[in-house]
């Protein structure tokens, strides 16, 4: 049986991570408190954010920002969406 967790963002009882995400405490955070579908979420938007703003995850800066962006997705607060940005079709 899969691991369950309160999910942070959703605020229900969801299948968890199967291992922290990143080491030290803020993957055990993530890894505690949020669900899998939550974090598969927050990915495919971090990658998104990365590909339309040009960040340089080199760049403190950038990951910085991504980092804040991370904690604000995954409570349930407002987060960055690039400007312009078009999802592609279904079917195309």
């Amino acid at each position: 049986m899969s691991r369950t967790v309160i999910c942070r963002k959703y605020k229900k009882e969801m299948e968890g991570l199967e291992r922290p995400p990143y080491p030290g405490a803020l993957g055990q955070e993530i890894f505690d408190n949020v669900s899998k579908q939550a974090w598969q979420e927050w990915t495919d938007h971090q990658t998104m954010l990365i590909n339309e703003k040009h960040l340089n995850l080199m760049d403190p800066q950038s990951r910085k920002y991504l980092q804040e962006e991370m904690q604000k997705f995954l409570s349930g607060e407002d987060y960055d969406k690039a400007e312009g940005y078009v999802p592609p079709s279904e079917g195309k």
